[in-house]
């Protein structure tokens, strides 16, 4: 009955036997005998988990290359398509089992070895020594986790292991839903867009059934129009589309205007307005410019300098938001524009002299045909 019981024992069962195989006084023989047979049928389970030789030659070493190897392909978060929480669990337990063994059996060649070197004696004598070790010494065991007796410091190092894994399972479940959820909200917004799509195809394709219809009937024969150009594009730019021609027809039928084409108006009007205000006032002084005249023409060229310069500013704004380089306008300068009205009362001064002299020249070249027309008109 025993011997079936251990053949059809679980695994973690084995490794509990393990555990405590260590743990047994040197009299219970046929209880070291059973655990020694349990230890091999476990060890051989290992070695059969992590892929490495059945006689127990392996190193340390080559069990944590074995186990990473494993890892990269069994760990959940690892992408592989041989991904098994299980039988991960089922290969890092082997692991450990594997090489707490493995030290157990160097400790035990090193204990063989002094044991032949020194004798009994000593060997007691350490035993002694190692029962006597002081009480902090069993805190370096069990991760440094709970307190109290050995025995109390294991049951809550147990309790602690099944928190953290319990702690991972969640963190675990954790990750998955936040992955599904992602995948469900792109798989959603890309169902909606080709939900979209489709009504739009649809709609096309039924507006342009119903167009070949109307057009089979003959409802666009007898349209106002047929044959000739469409009015709207008749003085349009040939070289911009109809959309874009419709956009600034309906933007100028509400009289909306740009900011810039505003602007330059305003400015070309306020500079209009300055040249004229100069020229006149030019024009009021007269000639000759006394030293009363000469001093009230400098306050207006003052006066038309300041106005110049609030225009320059306007200026710089409106070669801010112009679009295009090439309608950007440069700042005016005020001595060329004084010049320049000095010049066109000049040119004033000397049609106006012209026109007088023409006048002057016709009455008194043709003496009879005025008199002549003077008598005609007593006579009548």
């Amino acid at each position: 009955m025993s011997c079936s019981w251990l053949l059809t024992a679980p695994f973690s069962v084995l490794q509990h036997l393990e555990i405590h195989r260590a743990l047994l006084p040197p009299c219970c023989f046929a209880a070291r005998w059973l655990s020694s047979c349990k230890l091999s049928r476990s060890m051989l389970h290992c070695y059969k988990l992590l892929r490495l030789p059945e006689d127990g030659s392996s190193s340390p070493e080559e069990v944590k290359e074995a186990y990473l190897r494993l890892a990269k392909e069994l760990h959940p978060d690892s992408g592989s398509t041989r991904a098994d929480a299980g039988k991960f669990s089922q290969v890092e337990e082997a692991c450990r089992t594997v090489l707490a063994h493995l030290a157990e059996r160097r400790r035990r060649e090193e204990e063989g070895r002094r044991r032949a070197a020194t004798g009994e004696e000593e060997e007691e004598e350490d035993e002694k020594l190692r029962r006597q070790a002081p009480q902090h010494r069993q805190y370096l065991s069990f991760e440094g986790v709970g307190m109290g007796t050995p025995s109390q410091r294991e049951r809550q190092y147990m309790q602690f292991r099944v928190d953290r894994a319990m702690d991972q399972v969640l963190d675990y479940r954790r990750r998955s839903l936040e992955r599904q959820s992602s995948e469900d909200a792109l798989t959603a917004s890309e169902l909606r867009r080709t939900k979209n799509i489709k009504i739009t195809q649809a709609i096309e394709r039924l507006v342009e059934d119903l167009i070949q219809e109307s057009m089979v009937k003959g409802d666009f024969s007898n349209l106002s129009g047929k044959g000739k150009p469409l009015s709207k594009f008749s003085h349009s730019n040939p070289y911009v589309d109809p959309m874009t021609h419709n956009l600034n027809r309906i933007l100028i039928e509400n009289g909306y205007q740009p900011q810039w084409i505003v602007a330059h108006k305003e400015i070309r009007e306020t500079i209009a307005q300055l040249r004229a205000d100069l020229l006149g006032s030019r024009g009021k002084l007269g000639e000759p410019l006394t030293p009363s005249k000469q001093k009230q023409w400098l306050l207006n060229c003052e006066a038309f300098r300041a106005d110049l310069a609030r225009l320059n500013k306007r200026v710089d704004s409106f070669n801010l938001v112009v679009p295009l380089l090439s309608q950007q306008m440069v700042h005016f300068s005020a001595e060329r524009e004084l010049k320049r009205a000095l010049h066109a009362y000049q040119e004033l001064r000397e049609e106006r002299r012209n026109s007088e002299e023409k006048a002057e020249t016709g009455e008194a070249g043709n003496p009879k045909e005025g008199l002549f027309t003077w008598v005609q008109n007593l006579f009548k």
